[in-house]
């Protein structure tokens, strides 16, 4: 039996507001063991992060750790100890040290004025009585175990190789010269800001941290969400190596059950404050009990089933919240969804041919300046360099690709939110790029878009119905008030929203609500085209069913044609008639959705597939082979 390192005793948190108490964890138990993984697996709000800033003592006013008991067994020292009866200095001793904890977004968690040198030697002498160079030195291999660095041997063969091709073999390279170059290159790395890491190298370094005191528990909570599919698959594939590797505990938390069948031993599904099921990851996907934990395991696009619609939690369950709190969840049996054949998809992608093209794009080329030492533009980063595609009326173009690949820059550039370099954006037959003033405007009728964050996109100090009704204001549409407010009552309840929502603002809804508020706001317009930018990624995968199933909905009652940007294929691939994957703002690869997940032709593209995270059986058994 291996040692239990956390033991957690009916845990509860509550949170005091004006008028009631929330209970965010409502009386949870589990156990963790050495060397093991548990997953935590829940929509937002279930209780997943508050469990572990509780575990932590982190959970701030007005939150309160109102019962329970958290046993935790030091490193080195058998008898477990409540840390919740711990006093806060003495706290702050294993919060950090035994304990460590990797948080959703990296560049909150680091403060932007100092250097990521400066920010794990802190971190180091913190928690050991260690001298500056020594923290340094463990610095630099925290971040070499993170493979943010190359070890030192490969550092000194990279210095060999250049020295080698750039001499023509006439000059040899000494020791203490490439002893000195080894140590610039890392202490040039510890010299970097955060502002000066991508997403996924700012998780490297913050995984750094958490793990420079050896910790003998790790919490990663959502340690994944803001990152592509490549670097997730990566960062995921870290993690288990660093288990393995260090025999910790660790806690792994997301909203994904395909991303914990990836690193996960054990799994516990939380909702609304309660551990609803628990059991080792392969039940759990092979025999999940509780209809929340079905509904989860349903509702995420697979890229080997094309169905009409996605599958959601509402399919599995319904629930009621009586007056006195009490929530009674009643059991439902779903309808399997529709499979669409090839048949059917041959048939409409045929149709699709015979439509005329809605928009051409022609040798499409954006750059941004980038500076030279007196002011001038020595040069540009080209974002996108050189795309062409036509879109037919009524058609889903995929548009798939890491972060910085040009994505999002292609998507506002046909709107003309970023002006082109060069090129043609041919938009019902007419030349756009050239577009100015009165006709600009009555373009954007036609063309609209849906951004990722949901919150940044509405203003905080409009009520829904005047975020909603303002196009209709500055197009000039619907004559009166009364025409507008029914137009905008219409539009929500066309979204699965009510007509009260009127007159509430943005962060009285959840994100998933907002998402909706800002695909009403987009239709005000009667428009043709719609541009999803990341319009899903933000969402929990539940909600993310609903509102694919909303788009695809929308397409059909009002004619609409997307492009749909994703960098997760198994979205864009349920969503889309054909797809584009872009690297480095050229697109590489284009096809149908299945010619593109059958028969990838490159690399880049099969990268991408590999990566996503899909929660089936094979992939658990073959992690749990590596394993043993």
């Amino acid at each position: 039996m291996r040692e239990t390192v956390l033991d957690v005793r009916n845990l509860q948190v509550e949170f005091y507001g004006d008028t009631k108490v929330i209970k965010a964890v409502d009386g949870i138990s589990f156990e963790l063991h050495q060397g093991e993984t548990l997953g935590i697996v829940g929509e937002s709000g279930s209780g997943k992060s508050v469990t572990a800033l509780a575990i932590m003592r982190l959970v701030q006013a007005p939150g309160l750790i109102s019962g329970g008991e958290i046993w935790f067994s030091p490193q080195g020292n058998g008898k477990a100890i409540n840390l919740l009866d711990l006093p806060t200095e003495q706290m702050q001793i294993y919060r950090g040290g035994d304990i460590a904890m990797i948080f959703q977004e990296p560049m909150s968690s680091l403060n932007p004025v100092y250097t990521i040198g400066f920010q794990l030697t802190e971190a180091i002498q913190r928690h050991q009585k260690v001298s500056k160079a020594e923290a340094k030195r463990q610095a630099i291999a925290g971040l070499q175990e993170v493979k943010l660095l190359p070890s030192d041997e490969a550092l000194r063969q990279q210095y060999i190789d250049t020295w080698q091709q750039t001499s023509s073999g006439s000059l040899t390279l000494d020791e203490q010269k490439l002893e000195k170059l080894v140590t610039q290159h890392k202490e040039a790395m510890l010299d970097r800001y955060p502002h000066q890491l991508s997403g996924g190298q700012l998780q490297r370094v913050m995984i750094a941290m958490a793990i420079s005191c050896n910790p003998l528990l790790l919490i990663a909570d959502e340690p994944t969400t803001a990152l592509d599919v490549t670097v997730q698959a990566t960062i995921i594939e870290l993690l288990r190596e660093l288990q393995v590797r260090r025999n910790m505990a660790m806690i792994f938390i997301t909203h994904d059950l395909g991303l914990i069948a990836e690193i996960a031993d054990s799994v516990a599904v939380m909702y609304r404050g309660k551990i609803v099921e628990c059991g080792p990851a392969e039940q759990i996907f092979t025999s999940p009990q509780h209809p929340y934990t079905k509904g989860l395991v349903a509702c995420r696009p697979t890229l080997n089933r094309r169905p009409q619609k996605l599958l959601t939690v509402s399919d599995y369950m319904s629930v009621e919240e009586k007056p006195t709190g009490e929530v009674v969840i009643q059991s439902k049996q779903p309808e399997e969804p529709i499979e669409i054949t090839t048949e059917e998809i041959a048939r409409r992608l045929a149709n699709l041919e015979q439509e005329k093209p809605l928009l051409q794009v022609h040798d499409l080329k954006v750059g941004f300046p980038v500076r030279g030492v007196f002011g001038g533009t020595k040069r540009y980063n080209m974002a996108v360099n050189g795309v062409s595609f036509e879109l037919r009326k009524g058609e889903t173009l995929g548009l798939v690709g890491e972060s910085g690949c040009g994505k999002t820059t292609l998507g506002r550039t046909l709107l003309r939110l970023i002006e082109p370099m060069s090129g043609q954006i041919i938009f019902e037959g007419r030349d756009i790029t050239t577009l100015k003033g009165e006709s600009l405007q009555h373009l954007r009728r036609e063309m609209q878009i849906v951004f990722q964050n949901p919150f940044s996109s509405l203003d905080p100090r409009l009520k829904i119905g005047e975020a909603i009704m303002e196009p209709l204001i500055i197009h000039s549409i619907s004559k009166t008030k009364q025409q507008r407010r029914e137009r905008a009552v219409y539009l929500l309840e066309r979204v699965g929203l009510n007509a009260d929502a009127m007159n509430r603002y943005p962060h009285q809804f959840s994100g998933g609500q907002r998402q909706r508020i800002c695909i009403a706001r987009s239709l005000a317009l009667n428009p043709k085209f719609i541009i999803c930018d990341e319009s899903v990624s933000a969402l929990d995968v539940s909600v993310q069913a609903q509102v694919l199933n909303l788009l695809k909905e929308l397409q059909h009652e009002f004619g609409l044609t997307y492009i749909f940007i994703s960098h997760d294929l198994s979205v864009v691939k349920f969503m889309s008639d054909r797809i584009l994957v872009m690297n480095q703002g050229q697109i590489v690869e284009q096809g149908t959705a299945e010619s593109i997940y059958l028969a990838p032709k490159e690399n880049y593209t099969q990268r991408l597939i590999e990566s996503i995270p899909t929660g089936s059986l094979e992939r658990i058994r073959k992690r749990q082979l590596r394993a043993s």
